[in-house]
């Protein structure tokens, strides 16, 4: 009974995660390049992190609530892609604090700030 439990969830979270993938490539090339390496990103260093989609665009979990997530501009309609946290995010700095982040491009001082946020946000 448990490994097929297990086996269950191992196919759940690679339809979850190819689920994710799909919405990616739909987006438009400049969306596209940053949310590709935003999962590669919590993939190589956050895999605690489970990946599913959230009203229809990229997100990441942490026991079973989503902590992060992207929203594609073209999408919205907005000039700039968005990198967001759910209220499970533990970025609580006094009585005023940012839970999401225009996104213009991922360079390397970007992917650390986004390292850097991420990890805060798991506590």
């Amino acid at each position: 009974a448990k490994e097929l439990k297990a086996e269950k969830a191992n196919r759940s979270k690679a339809t979850d995660e190819q689920a994710v993938l799909e919405k990616i490539s739909e987006m438009p090339e400049s969306d596209k390049l940053i949310a590709q390496r935003l999962h590669q990103i919590i993939k190589e260093e956050f895999p605690t992190l489970y990946a599913k989609t959230w009203y229809g665009m990229p997100a990441y979990q942490l026991d079973g609530k989503t902590l992060v997530f992207f929203q594609s501009a073209h999408r919205f309609g907005s000039r700039y892609s968005t990198l967001g946290f759910s209220d499970t995010a533990k970025l609580d700095d006094g009585p005023f604090w940012a839970t999401s982040y225009a996104l213009l491009e991922m360079d390397a001082a970007v992917e650390t700030r986004v390292r850097d946020l991420i990890r805060k946000a798991i506590g």
